[in-house]
């Protein structure tokens, strides 16, 4: 079900089955999809973009899918896991840049650090410290895993994928096959929140290297079970403490958090759809009602899309009927 706006609290997580196994096991379960095309953004591994050709041809160019993978932050999950995603929603006839970027545990470069840093802000966390257990991000789970995200690279690479996107898209694609002025930027999980923190970034602080003077140009934002609050997300330790990871540890989180928490960065003018499952024990519903609370306080409430009895993954698993809802969503921002 659909909503304007969000209700005054997070639905239950009431369905006594555990179906979260099965759930994974059906996503990680496609067989990667590649792509048409693949542009560099960068000179690391990472910073490629993976481009689908809508397979509805259509009297115009087609719309422009942004699609920001999840896995924590963390260089285990990169975009393959979402490539069945991204070529379904080709075949419902949007182009689809399926984004790259660096996470915790990518490896270095000879160029070293990252290009934009930001003197003010603490320098990025050592990523082979503080290795710990996660149980639920991924298949085969269970064993160790490096910190997540790479502070500041991940931010790095997803501005910089997304200002250069529209010029890369027509070189990929072509301007009669995708209009990159039609944008619409979707994300899961970790992804949710870059998407959430993308369309945000001209409401980051005048001294933040990602500042933005003018909202980036995306019709709106559809965020897939999104870890889209920071302060309800690092008390439920989503993800095994990704966030804290993400921000370098307890030491950097007053200082990061103004930065890099879609939660504070309200209101962005851009329209913003969340979708998440009831069932959802990775990214717990609450941390989307909290985020979803702020925006409101914020006088922008977002549309907030509930799926009872649906957990984390079956938001980019195309065999769900989950995905119904996520197509629609974009849908309605985008046509």
């Amino acid at each position: 079900m659909t909503a304007a706006g969000p209700r005054t609290s997070a639905p239950a997580i009431a369905d006594p089955v555990d179906r979260s196994a099965a759930e994974e096991a059906s996503v990680f379960g496609h067989q990667p999809v590649p792509p048409d095309a693949t542009a560099a953004y960068g000179d690391h591994p990472d910073q490629v973009i993976d481009f689908y050709r809508p397979r509805i041809a259509g009297d115009r160019p087609a719309p422009l899918v942004a699609l920001l993978h999840g896995g924590a932050w963390r260089a285990a999950y990169d975009r393959a896991h979402v490539s069945p995603l991204a070529a379904h929603l080709a075949a419902h006839g949007f182009a689809v840049a399926s984004l790259g970027y660096r996470r915790g545990g990518s490896p270095q470069t000879a160029q070293g650090p990252s290009q934009s840093p930001e003197a003010t802000l603490p320098p990025p966390a050592d990523p082979t410290t503080d290795v710990i257990n996660d149980p639920g991000e991924s298949p085969g789970a269970g064993g160790p895993h490096p910190p997540a995200g790479r502070w500041p690279d991940t931010f790095d690479d997803v501005a910089a994928a997304l200002d250069g996107l529209p010029e890369l898209a027509v070189q990929a694609l072509d301007a009669d096959t995708v209009d990159p002025c039609r944008t619409v930027i979707t994300g899961h999980s970790a992804g949710g929140h870059l998407a959430l923190w993308a369309a945000a970034r001209h409401v980051l602080p005048p001294d933040s290297p990602w500042h933005r003077s003018s909202p980036p140009p995306f019709r709106g934002v559809v965020a897939l079970a999104p870890i889209a609050d920071f302060a309800s997300s690092i008390r439920l330790g989503v993800c095994s403490g990704a966030v804290l990871e993400l921000l370098g540890g307890t030491s950097h989180v007053t200082v990061r958090i103004p930065h890099a928490d879609p939660a504070v960065l309200l209101p962005t003018g851009i329209a913003t759809t969340i979708v998440h499952g009831t069932t959802d024990n990775v990214v717990p519903p609450q941390v989307s009602d909290e985020f979803a609370k702020a925006a409101t306080a914020a006088g922008e409430p977002p549309t907030v899309a509930w799926l009872a009895a649906t957990g984390h993954f079956p938001l980019i698993d195309p065999a769900n009927p989950a995905v119904v809802t996520v197509i629609n969503e974009i849908g309605q921002l985008i046509w």
